[in-house]
């Protein structure tokens, strides 16, 4: 661990991948499971439904305003997991390095993979690191996996099928300001503009929710595609339409800024500390105050309602009184995102 950058031998399985998964990986990691460093983590889950994910990461840079490549691989596993009504467990954390990056770069995102899995409690169990030449990758990219306990009765959150006409939209929080500050980082623009990533782990918000009894009909983490994009996916093919307020949506003044500067909608520029609930009318208000009381959601709003007229629409009503329909993402708005 002398030399300073990360070598082809780091990936060998010899001494000194040894010497990496000892002094950066499993210092930073460390539990009782994965201090056993088997080739596959024995786990105790006692339930009958388990929710699992995967989740590859190549942002580009990899350390940005609020965060870092590792922070948001761990947040972004753990939210596939929360909203899809589960409870995170357990993660694993694979890794591919270019030779030659920083071995000091390689300690800061294990940091704060770590201090954002105890965040979160979450552990991570398992994992994997592969070095390949200089210039056959970009830095560092990492892949998660994650599994979660699923109480049965959360299971018709993931696909929405108890949606119906009058429940109401709700998100926890601004929107766009992932993105734009991945796109101000990455074209060093000289904007002053106060913005940084709302890069962030959900599942204590979604848990106190879910726990106060509310009735959750969907969720969705609103990553890429943003919010636009979880929209069209929720009434694509379905029974009813949305309506949302555009005025209820909450756009930071520097993110609005970057976007009218560069020609980019708010609505489809991703976040990852975003959550958008479907929940029954009489439920609204209760979900808004937990929001409202908690770290990530003190900016939480209603921005829509389920309607009963074009099915299989979404359409917004713009600031100034015109409406028009929310499409998907076409295409690649803003690569490398995640």
């Amino acid at each position: 661990m002398k030399n300073k950058q990360v070598l082809l031998g780091h990936g060998s399985g010899g001494q000194l991948s040894h010497d990496l998964i000892k002094n950066i990986f499993v210092k930073h990691f460390n539990n009782p499971i994965l201090q056993k460093q088997t080739d596959s983590a024995l786990l105790e889950i006692n339930a009958s439904n388990i929710s699992y994910t995967t989740d590859s990461y190549v942002v580009d840079p990899i350390f940005f305003p609020g965060g870092n490549i590792g922070k948001i691989a761990i947040a972004g596993t753990v939210n596939d997991l929360a909203v899809s009504g589960a409870k995170p467990m357990y993660l694993s954390v694979g890794f591919i390095i270019e030779e030659g990056f920083p071995l000091a770069d390689l300690e800061e995102i294990a940091k704060a993979m770590a201090d954002e899995a105890k965040k979160a409690n979450v552990l991570i169990v398992t994992g994997d690191t592969k070095v390949v030449d200089r210039g056959k990758a970009d830095k560092v990219f990492i892949n998660t996996s994650g599994i979660g306990i699923l109480d049965k009765k959360y299971i018709p959150i993931s696909n929405g099928e108890n949606v119906g006409v009058g429940d109401k939209i709700i998100i926890n929080g601004s929107i766009g300001d992932h993105g734009m500050t991945i796109m101000s980082a990455r074209n060093e623009l000289n904007i002053r503009a106060k913005i940084e990533s709302d890069c962030a782990c959900l599942n204590g918000l979604i848990a106190e929710i879910l726990d106060s009894g509310a009735n959750v009909k969907f969720m969705r983490d609103a990553t890429r595609g943003g919010v636009a994009t979880v929209l069209t996916e929720l009434v694509e093919k379905r029974s009813y339409g949305l309506e949302v307020d555009e005025s209820a949506l909450v756009v930071k003044e520097g993110v609005r800024g970057i976007c009218e500067l560069l020609g980019f909608d708010p609505l489809y520029v991703a976040n990852e500390g975003k959550v958008l609930m479907v929940v029954s009318a009489e439920d609204a208000s209760k979900v808004i105050d937990i929001m409202h009381n908690h770290e990530f959601g003190k900016d939480a709003s209603i921005i829509g309602e389920i309607v009963d007229k074009h099915h299989g629409k979404g359409w917004i009503e713009t600031g100034i009184g015109g409406k028009r329909i929310i499409d998907m993402l076409a295409g690649e708005q803003l690569p490398r995102i995640c």
